[in-house]
């Protein structure tokens, strides 16, 4: 088995020294490793930092380097380059446990019908960053996850290299970032993914990352988010709880009206989501403008 890990990295230097320590702590799993570093325009001294891990000769290194155009951009100009069995998307201020790579070869084996292995992520404090699979190794699909199951919270994702190659992330226009899920539930409508209570990656949220600073990033890319839940109601929605039906409708009018969209309430599929839609529109663009 081969692991291709794909970081995308914007004037992080002081922290891909520990990301790369912690895939030094692994090299031993039984397995082969490759690191794809796409450097998304940094002004530090990340590449001198980098060429420190290639001097090491210790594991394959793959560094590039390109105008600042966003995580998703940056992800799906190296994505070609992996040549492992299963890819890992690792952020920079990301770093895995002692015996990620161990679990992940335990866990993981090449399927056609799996396009991911979801394990879980944890803060520096040891805790989980959302709740437990509740059905354990069976075959489900992060929209189900999310939408139906009621999970919270980020995983990590361990492709399946020849399924992920074949999707990129889709932006809308000029913009730099969407949500991950939006890919996700494309590749839920032909294949599965497969949970485990197993943490293999250990988070650190920036002060200047995407989490810390949503609000900034629904205000900048709000086309992208529009179509990411105006797909949503293309799934399934048998099953989906009352809550999170709710959640899907506010976002939707929340950008709807970030993105200016002329008659969004016609592109609701549903009489009952075009019912909700309509008794939330005024509410939902009051509180939009307020906040935004």
């Amino acid at each position: 088995m081969k692991i291709s890990v794909i970081t995308p990295t914007y004037n992080r230097a002081k922290t891909l020294g520990r990301l790369y320590e912690s895939i030094k702590k692994n090299i031993n799993f039984g397995g082969k490793i490759q690191w794809l570093i796409m450097d998304d325009g940094s002004k530090d001294n990340t590449e001198q930092v980098v060429n420190g891990f290639i001097d090491e000769n210790l594991f394959d290194i793959v560094y590039e380097k390109q105008k600042n155009q966003g995580k998703m951009k940056a992800i799906n100009a190296i994505i070609s380059r992996a040549d492992g069995d299963f890819i890992i998307e690792c952020d920079s201020d990301d770093f895995f446990t002692n015996n990620a790579f161990k679990a992940i070869l335990e866990k993981c084996v090449l399927n056609d019908n799996i396009y991911a292995y979801a394990f879980l992520k944890y803060d520096q404090n040891e805790c989980n960053i959302g709740n437990l699979f509740p059905n354990e190794g069976a075959e489900t699909s992060m929209f189900d996850l999310y939408f139906k199951d009621e999970e919270k919270g980020e995983k990590a994702l361990v492709f399946n290299a020849k399924i992920r190659k074949q999707f990129m992330y889709e932006l809308e226009e000029n913009e730099k970032f969407v949500t991950e899920a939006r890919m996700y539930h494309k590749m839920d409508k032909n294949y599965y993914i497969k949970g485990f209570n197993i943490p293999i990656m250990i988070c650190e949220y920036q002060k200047d990352g995407y989490t810390k600073n949503i609000k900034e990033i629904f205000k900048k890319n709000p086309q992208g988010f529009y179509k990411y839940f105006e797909e949503i109601f293309e799934m399934p929605f048998d099953g989906i709880t009352f809550i999170k039906r709710l959640y899907i409708i506010k976002h939707y009018i929340l950008f709807s009206i970030l993105a200016k969209k002329s008659h969004p309430i016609k592109n609701v599929k549903g009489r009952y989501n075009k019912f909700l839609t309509i008794l939330l529109w005024i509410p939902g663009y009051i509180k939009t403008k307020c906040t935004f």
